[in-house]
């Protein structure tokens, strides 16, 4: 069953790339009923913005792709994590299968993560690798490549008849026809200028047609001043720290089980 409009938002950590500091690092939780429920990627200045909204470090992160500016905090949340009885072994982290290894050696592959040995990176938290789809607090979340660097280095999310977020990527037309057809909120890569990994404004005008635009939030830019001019031509663009009102998410929910 839907639950209300006003009891799911998605709260903007960082919408910047990756030289883009002042804007933060792209990042996002999904809230339910103003409560962190998913937060996707996990920056440094991300990460800075979560604790600073919600007092606390997060309890359930879905991981994109292994740049930097989208798993830097891991160190950190590491230390939050591992030292905090309650939390230890409790923090759920969902990996798309393919990027496990790219996540292990860019976060986790330091040798005696505590210079007291005793400790692997892995025991702070609780990794699920996924594939196409998982589950998360009962409920069913798609994800779907897109187009970053290298096939299979870089993925998208949906939350079915709520919000997809495409991660870093060039434009995914064929992606977004069957991961964003049902009206969601769709966040998208774009800045002032594309190249080989990101989408740009002209990129995005030329590939997708106007239904997919009037729903496109945009994020990952490299200045205000950019984000200014993407507004200006018409498009709608996250902002730091914004909260987004979503519509009530029509995916799949787990039946009790009676066995």
């Amino acid at each position: 069953m839907a639950i209300g409009m006003s009891d799911w938002t998605l709260r903007l950590h960082g919408v910047g790339n990756a030289s883009a500091v002042a804007l933060g690092s792209a990042m996002a939780t999904i809230e339910q009923g103003g409560r962190p429920w998913l937060t996707i990627d996990c920056g440094a200045e991300g990460l800075t913005a979560y604790q600073a909204a919600y007092g606390e470090s997060p309890r359930a992160l879905f991981v994109t792709h292994a740049h930097l500016d989208h798993v830097g905090g891991f160190e950190r949340l590491f230390v939050d994590t591992y030292f905090d009885a309650a939390r230890r072994g409790r923090v759920v982290v969902y990996v798309p299968a393919p990027l496990v290894p790219l996540v292990h050696q860019r976060v986790a592959a330091y040798p005696n993560v505590l210079a007291e040995g005793g400790a692997n990176f892995w025991d702070a938290f609780r990794l699920v690798p996924v594939g196409d789809a998982f589950w998360h607090d009962g409920v069913r979340l798609e994800v779907f490549p897109v187009r970053h660097h290298w096939p299979d280095t870089a993925f998208g999310l949906r939350l079915r008849g709520s919000m997809v977020w495409t991660g870093d990527t060039r434009p995914i037309p064929e992606m977004l026809a069957r991961y964003a057809d049902a009206d969601e909120l769709i966040a998208h890569d774009c800045g002032l200028h594309g190249n080989p990994s990101h989408t740009g404004v002209e990129d995005l005008e030329r590939e997708y047609p106007p239904g997919i635009l009037s729903r496109c939030l945009l994020y990952h830019y490299a200045s205000v001043a950019d984000g200014e001019a993407l507004a200006a031509r018409g498009h709608r663009v996250g902002r730091p720290g914004e909260v987004v009102a979503l519509a009530a998410p029509t995916a799949a929910r787990a039946q009790p089980w009676n066995g």
